[in-house]
């Protein structure tokens, strides 16, 4: 069961919440969208949230300041959290306005509120849960879309609310987070992409 819970804590890491919401976009909208605006936004996309912070979190273990890519104290989440808000600001400054999409710009703005967030309650000494941070924001983007295209994808919605539960018992399982931080990471995911809607919706 550890072993299957440790899984589900890398398939679902928020590195990769991101990408997975851009994907789930171009997947879901009914708009006709061209190749060269996919791949304009998916492959920078890409590139900034996973590739660049996996480079970063390398050199922030060398250097002793991060030791698990779960960042399990606070003190080793500051700098990848600050990493993740300037990359995430970059996405919104250079990536996106050359291929705008309202949905996919406010996505991202949720996600820096959301970042923001979890940063400053480190200052409390509160580690907020990532992973539920990243997939409850992935859940409402997807009810958002749902509502605002007027599609059904209550399949693609059901399985994640499921995986949500999953990742959830799989941090407490693990013993990562309290349940008050996990609380708090849901509400912060669920607020996050709630609050931009009305920007786009």
């Amino acid at each position: 069961m550890k072993l299957f819970f440790q899984t589900i804590s890398y398939i679902f890491h928020p590195i990769f919440v991101p990408i997975a919401g851009t994907v789930a976009y171009f997947l879901t909208t009914p708009k006709y969208s061209p190749l060269e605006l996919q791949s304009g936004n998916i492959l920078p996309i890409f590139i900034l949230t996973v590739i660049i912070p996996i480079i970063a979190f390398l050199i922030l273990k060398n250097l002793g300041v991060a030791n698990s890519i779960f960042l399990n104290s606070v003190s080793e989440r500051k700098y990848p959290l600050l990493i993740h808000i300037i990359l995430l600001g970059l996405i919104l400054i250079k990536v996106i306005p050359n291929n705008y999409v309202a949905e996919l710009y406010f996505y991202f703005v949720g996600l820096i509120g959301a970042a923001f967030s979890c940063l400053f309650l480190l200052f409390f000494n509160f580690k907020t849960s990532l992973h539920a941070v990243g997939i409850s924001g992935i859940l409402m983007y997807l009810i958002n879309l749902s509502i605002h295209f007027e599609i059904n994808i209550i399949i693609a919605i059901g399985l994640m609310t499921l995986f949500t539960g999953i990742v959830v018992s799989a941090r407490l399982y693990l013993k990562a987070h309290s349940k008050l931080e996990i609380f708090v990471g849901l509400l912060i995911g669920l607020l996050s992409q709630l609050l931009t809607v009305k920007f786009w919706l």
